[in-house]
């Protein structure tokens, strides 16, 4: 079972020593046992660091999943993704940014 709400804390994004994404309109989604996820809008992400790749995946929740790489003096490869197009059931993440962890520094803080 998917659950999504809003995240109703900020989330900040840091890969290589700069700030590539910081929102308080994130949203954050619960499925199964796996850990939560923030989706963030594009408004809050440097758009011109990430590079998009020919990476997808498919997801039978979700929908397809494109991917970008984060590009500043290093590179991240496909350590952000996004429903583009996903499945009406998930409407609400469409267009939005979601980052690995393990590729980034994910900062959550308090309540908003």
């Amino acid at each position: 079972m998917i659950r999504i709400s809003p995240a109703e804390v900020r989330v900040r994004v840091t890969f290589n020593g700069e700030l590539i994404a910081d929102s308080a309109d994130a949203l954050r989604m619960e499925e199964g046992s796996y850990p939560a996820v923030y989706y963030l809008p594009r408004k809050d992400v440097k758009m011109e660091r990430l590079i998009r790749t020919s990476h997808t995946t498919y997801c039978p929740h979700k929908g397809q999943a494109t991917y970008y790489s984060i590009c500043n003096g290093q590179t991240a490869r496909n350590a952000v993704w996004s429903y583009e197009q996903p499945l009406e059931s998930v409407e609400v993440i469409r267009e939005l940014l979601a980052f690995y962890p393990n590729q980034v520094s994910l900062e959550i803080s308090g309540c908003i």
